[in-house]
């Protein structure tokens, strides 16, 4: 079972469930009203859709499952294979090993909705950047109580020279519009009995042929999940709920860098596909700013 978001009508986007490809009905809320809940309410309102379930085909064109006041956070440095990079990419690298075995994990905003991307929808690098990659994640969906209610597949895109120049630079190289993917639907917790056992797999088409592709166990995460959202809802309220990428640990070597054209394609067991293509984030213009 997933929860999905689509467009019902031309005014009227909804919250659907699906189960092996078919819709099995939707929910009147939108899904940031749904995160207000408890858990044990999140998954009474589902249930109580899925009891009257007709069994439509699954809507062609999906949204990102995140809408409303929802925030999109994000943790770094939670695989060593990510310390490695970080450190690889950075003019001061002793900061990512500090973070890697700190008790306080690094967690920094990425998005609101409307810089996320959904499937099939594109990602962005930046102009101003040299050195781009995607970053595939395993993401928790929070509810406002802080319990984890779903998982999502996250593309946290980054700029490596951008934040590889000085780690103050976090916030320009992670975010930015269509810095973020979200999808392709919400997974209920209660579907997936051990998220430490998923495997993640990316794959980067170029050309029409695979660049670069890896996979990696979510079970090599250096930290609990509970403690990332414990950290997360410390002196913070989230009333729409959270979605929080969990850090990556497939990340391509130098001097490999996203190109506009590129089709970046991620895939976690019992998750699902997010597939976006990759396009170039030119500048604002500028010229049509008022300044007094």
């Amino acid at each position: 079972m997933q929860l999905i978001r689509y467009q019902l009508s031309s005014t009227q986007t909804v919250v659907g469930i699906t189960q092996e490809g078919k819709l099995l009905g939707h929910l009147s809320e939108p899904l940031h009203t749904l995160l207000g809940l408890p858990s044990d309410e999140f998954r009474s309102r589902i249930q109580q859709v899925t009891a009257q379930a007709h069994n439509d085909n699954q809507p062609a064109h999906l949204l990102a499952p995140i809408d409303g006041d929802t925030e999109v956070w994000a943790a770094g440095v939670t695989y060593k294979r990510s310390m490695d990079a970080r450190r690889e990419e950075s003019e001061t690298p002793d900061i990512y090993s500090k973070v890697y075995t700190a008790a306080r994990p690094e967690l920094f905003f990425k998005a609101i909705a409307r810089r996320v991307s959904g499937p099939g929808q594109p990602i962005a690098v930046r102009a101003d950047s040299t050195w781009d990659v995607p970053e595939p994640e395993l993401a928790l969906v929070i509810n406002s109580y802080g319990e984890i209610v779903g998982y999502t597949i996250a593309n946290d895109v980054s700029s490596r020279s951008i934040e590889g120049e000085n780690p103050l630079y976090l916030p320009q190289a992670k975010v930015y519009a269509a810095c973020c993917a979200l999808g392709p639907a919400i997974t209920p917790a209660w579907e997936v009995t051990d998220p430490y056992s998923l495997t993640m797999y990316m794959s980067i088409e170029r050309n029409e042929a695979i660049c670069w592709q890896g996979q990696t166990s979510v079970g090599n995460l250096h930290r609990r999940l509970e403690e990332l959202v414990d950290y997360l809802y410390r002196a913070d309220d989230f009333p729409g709920g959270a979605i929080l990428c969990t850090g990556t640990a497939l990340v391509p070597d130098p001097p490999f860098t996203l190109q506009p054209g590129d089709i970046v394609r991620i895939s976690i067991d019992q998750l699902g596909v997010l597939s976006n293509p990759v396009i170039l984030r030119e500048a604002t213009n500028r010229n049509s700013i008022k300044t007094s």
